[in-house]
This record gives structure tokens, sequence and C-alpha cells, in this order.
């Protein structure tokens, strides 16, 4: 007989002077019969009780998975955050450690995700499907005045932002990192999850709120510092430097359909792109037979996953590059490209010999990387860049690769300059929005100069190669 591992849900519960509703909570978590014969991992996280909800845990210690004590109190998202890095299911909810929310709900809350339907779904106290505690008004106007502000930001229509009930697939949440302290939790992870382009749920749940002499925590300020993050955790953009450039080019379409008109008429019926990123290329490409999308980023797996997992005619691989899986070897590609990857490579040498043996006999490789060591700046030291190229380096490597090079061209003088003002005479160590903006400005004024030199531009901010695999 084989067993299977069973499926887990961790269940992070802070906590903060909840002597009297927290032993009641745990036995009614227990009692729940979740869906699948799935378990639970249970992690209490007192953030400095001081009420005599430590003296509970004696007992409690035997029920639960893991019980973390915080030294001082900081805040709902900071016992949050310590959860978050001992939990180990494939699914995580939130649970308050008071009795407003009613743990009996989980199974319905996990239904979408074990449909693969979200990657996160929110219990909603507003869609009137369950019972609801009749209490303050003002609470209920701040609510909706905080989500409408909340869905103006992140072009979700969410009734409930601010729920406590929040079930995720716990891999949406790698990379992520919860900075807020108190409540501020909520809008920030809402804004940075739905950067991710994360699949968002709602189902409506019954709520039993308390009132302050009941022990109720929310406030007024909680209200002022929701509104902080909403803008801020909306604008942001993410600290890993390599993700924060993906996602704010992500919003810069038009450049890449520019690139892609440059790649597009070289493609054949199956290919194959190293090195996917956030997939704004592959978007592009998804007409083909088959197209193989491949990236080594965890994250950016999952991201492509949920963007082009549902299409027949595409597969996503976990590739390093320089060393691809037997599976490609037989995949009968006759064309790949790769866009600003190469150059975060240091044995660039390796990873183009390995292209070349996945490609049949006289299919094609198409290359953009930036151009010009001239251009190297803090922008490409913090991207990791190891070089930039021009024609005459691009064309020997991919001929030491064994290629027959058919091509290769300068492309954007213009973003040249703008790349050489950014980095070189401003210093600057990241893309910023603002660049992206001026580049979106001039972009038009960008194409019209580089035709005008037809396919030789003198030179440019990337050079592209295309190069053959002799039959």
């Amino acid at each position: 007989m084989t067993s299977t591992t069973p499926r887990i849900l961790s269940i992070i519960i802070p906590v903060y002077n909840e002597y009297n509703t927290l032993t009641e909570l745990i036995d009614r978590v227990l009692a729940v019969q979740l869906p699948d014969g799935m378990e639970k991992q249970l992690i209490l996280v007192d953030d400095y009780s001081t009420d005599g909800t430590r003296r509970l845990y004696g007992e409690l210690r035997s029920k639960v998975s893991r019980i973390l004590l915080h030294k001082k109190n900081q805040g709902k998202g900071a016992a949050i955050r310590t959860g978050l890095k001992h939990a180990t299911g494939e699914f995580l909810i939130i649970q308050d450690a008071d009795l407003e929310y009613n743990p009996g709900e989980y199974p319905k809350l996990l239904q979408p995700l074990l449909k693969d339907q979200a990657d996160v779904v929110y219990g909603s106290r507003f869609l009137g499907t369950g019972e609801r505690r009749v209490l303050y008004f003002w609470h209920t106007v701040g609510n909706s005045v905080l989500t409408l502000l909340s869905n103006m930001f992140t072009n979700l229509n969410l009734t409930d932002m601010e729920t406590c009930y929040k079930m995720f697939r716990r891999s949406i949440l790698e990379g992520i990192e919860v900075e807020q302290n108190r409540f501020g939790f909520e809008p920030e992870i809402t804004a940075k999850l739905a950067k991710r382009k994360a699949r968002f749920y709602e189902i409506g749940i019954s709520y039993h709120g308390r009132t302050y002499e009941e022990g109720k925590k929310i406030g007024l300020k909680d209200a002022f510092s929701a509104l902080y993050c909403i803008v801020r955790y909306s604008r942001a953009t993410s600290r890993d430097v390599g993700r924060q450039t993906l996602e704010i080019l992500e919003g810069h379409g038009e450049y890449a359909k520019w690139i892609y008109s440059q790649i597009e008429p070289h493609l054949g019926d199956r290919v194959l792109e190293f090195g996917s990123g956030l997939g704004s290329l592959a978007r592009l490409a998804v007409d083909r037979d088959h197209l193989y999308i491949t990236e080594q980023n965890p994250a950016y797996i999952e991201q492509l996953k949920r963007q082009f997992g549902h299409l027949p005619n595409v597969s996503i691989h976990s590739v390093d590059i320089t060393d691809p899986p037997a599976e490609l070897s037989d995949a009968d590609i006759d064309t790949i490209f790769s866009s600003n990857v190469v150059e975060h490579i240091d044995d660039h040498l390796g990873a183009l010999r390995a292209a070349y043996g996945l490609l049949n006999p006289g299919g094609k490789i198409v290359i953009l990387v930036p151009a010009f060591m001239q251009l190297y700046s803090p922008l490409d030291e913090n991207l990791e860049h190891y070089r930039r190229y021009t024609k005459n380096t691009l064309t020997r490597v991919l001929r030491d690769a064994g290629f027959v090079v058919e091509d290769a061209h300068y492309m954007n003088m213009v973003g040249a300059i703008g790349w050489f003002i950014a980095g070189r005479i401003l210093r600057q160590s990241v893309i910023s929005g603002f660049n992206v903006w001026a580049h979106k400005i001039i972009e038009p004024f960008s194409r019209a100069i580089d035709a005008m030199f037809g396919r030789r531009p003198p030179f440019g901010l990337s050079v592209i190669a295309v190069a053959r695999k002799p039959r």
C-alpha cells in the first residue's frame, strides 16, 4: 500500500489579552472537520499578553502545534509575521483569538483553493450569507470607505478588505515581507497580492462582533494608518530589485510589444523562452503551436502558472538555464528566444550551449541583451548584470556556442541616452516609476529615430542577435 502525505492548513492565531476567549477558540478550531482528510497546524503567537493569558499555555500546549511568545507588545501584523516564519501548510489562514469569527467556516473558504480557482479567499462580512451581530454604524462606514479606497488603488472589487478571515495558498506569500506591525497588515497584504496578480475570491461569512467593553482593540488611529498603507503599498514596489524592475516594466506594455516586434518575425511553431520573468513577452507568444515557458525563480513560476497554466498549448518548466531538464530535449523545439536574461548568467557560454542542445537542427535563437559596457552603472550592478554586450561580443559568444549568426543590430537609441543619464550621471541604482513614465512618453519618438536607420542604428540600449543551429 502507498501512503499519501496529508494536506495541511496552517492557522496563525495572533493573541493579545484574550484570557476569556482563547481556550474556547482553540476548542472550536480543533472541532472543525476539514475536507479530504486535511490536517491542521495551529500556531499561537502571543504578543506579550498581560491579562493572565500566558497562564493558559500550560494546558493548551498539547492542543496546538507551536506557541511563540513576543518579549514586548508589537501588534497584530508583527504577530502574523512571526507566525508566517513557522507555517508549513499548503494553505494558511489568519484567525483572531476572540470569538468574532467562526472557524466552522474554514471548509467553505477552502473550496476555491482546493478547486484551484483562487490563490487567496477573503471571508466577507457584508455579502449577506451569514448572521451578523449589529454593532457600530461608523465602523461599517469606515470599513466601506477603506475597502473602496483599497479597491481604487488595487483595481479589485472586494466588499470587505479589512476582514480577519484571509485564507491563502501559502506559495503566493513566498517573498512577501510583512512590514506593518499593527492592523495595517490588511491593506498591505491586499496591495502586495494584487501586484502579484493573485486570484482573489470572496465568500460570505457570519460575524459575531464584540464591543470595546468586551475587548475590541481596533480604533480611529488604525483607520488613519490603513489610509496611509493603502496609498503606500499600492504605489510601492518590491524590495527585490529584479522583481521591482519586472513589476514596473509590466506596466509598460508598449515597450514589451516593441521588443516582441523584433523577435516575432523569427519565431517558428514550437517555441521556448529562456527566463520568462513575469511573462510580459510570453503572453504575446501564446499563439504558437506550443510555447515552453521557463524560469528559475520559484515565485515567478507560481505567477506564470496562474497566468498561463490553463492554456493547453503552454507548458511551464522550472529550469536552470545552464542545465535544462531532459524533458525539454525531446520537445522538438524550433525557436528559442530570450530577453534581458543572458547578462545575468556568469557562464553565459554554457547557457547558450545548453540552448544549442535543445534546438532542432536548423532552429533559431533570438537573444536580446543590454548593450555597451560604457553604459554599465549602479543600475546594472543592482540588477546583478555581469556584463553588457556589443554586436561583436554577442556574435562571438554565439559562435563559440556553435551557432551561425545571421543578424545582430542595436535597438532603442534614445533609451541608451536615458540609461546613461540615469545610471552614469545621476547614479541611480533602481529603475523608478518616473523613469518608466518618461520612457512611455518618448517611446514613439524612440521608435521613429530607430526607424530612420532601418535595421542598422549605430548604438542602442539593447543589442539583438538572430542565430541558427546548422543542419
